[in-house]
């Protein structure tokens, strides 16, 4: 039994295609060659910050995100960001009597802009909220409270193997891969993954899935 379900932000609930064209508009490169480069230092188990390091060698990339903020270019996200599937598939399982949360690797503006877009959930929170980040097990036993259920009755839901599936399980959580964005789809057939209680395409067969018990 679930009584709770907890989502990842990026590639699970947001598309972040617009958030790397931003990035790469802001360094003055064509968004190919930063997706390209993003694409390349995941395939090498790193974090996808590291592209914009070797666009621009030996940049200070918080220093860089503050010049983008303060030339109001900074954190934005609206309706458009979310996949199709995402409010709809939020909703019918809030419907079907589940706390839903929102939980995940974020800075503290992306968790006002998620309330903003007032999805269909009962609470947002971000880990720069928290002062902890996946994949350190006290983040999940942040999103266990935030759920207010034990860790086997809380399903979390996301796309990387490792920060979402792998961290999720070893805190005692249920787990659900979604296959989409380029961590989901690159090690969707690992070790990790397998470790899923359930591996998705898309929200709707979420739904499907917990509608079915």
């Amino acid at each position: 039994m679930i009584d709770v379900v907890a989502f990842d932000v990026g590639s699970t609930l947001v598309r972040e295609d617009r958030y790397w064209a931003a990035w790469a508009d802001w360094l003055g490169v064509p968004p190919h060659t930063l997706s390209a480069l993003v694409g390349a230092v995941v395939a090498q188990g790193r974090d996808d910050g590291e592209a914009i390091r070797l666009v621009k060698p030996g940049v200070d990339v918080a220093a860089e995100r503050r010049a983008w903020d303060a030339a109001g270019r900074g954190e934005w996200l609206e309706e458009r960001d979310l996949y199709p599937d995402a409010r709809p598939a939020l909703g019918e399982l809030r419907a079907l009597g589940l706390r839903i949360v929102v939980a995940g690797n974020q800075p503290v503006r992306t968790g006002e802009l998620l309330r903003a877009l007032e999805l269909p959930v009962d609470a947002v929170a971000t880990s720069a909220e928290w002062g902890v980040a996946k994949p350190d097990p006290r983040f999940f036993e942040r999103v266990v409270e935030l759920g207010g259920a034990a860790p086997d009755r809380t399903l979390y839901v996301g796309d990387h193997p490792v920060f979402d599936i792998r961290a999720a399980r070893a805190a005692g959580l249920r787990a659900a891969h979604i296959r989409r964005g380029p961590w989901g789809h690159l090690w969707a057939a690992g070790d990790d993954v397998a470790r899923a209680d359930w591996r998705i395409a898309g929200l709707g067969e979420l739904v499907q899935l917990v509608r079915g018990g």
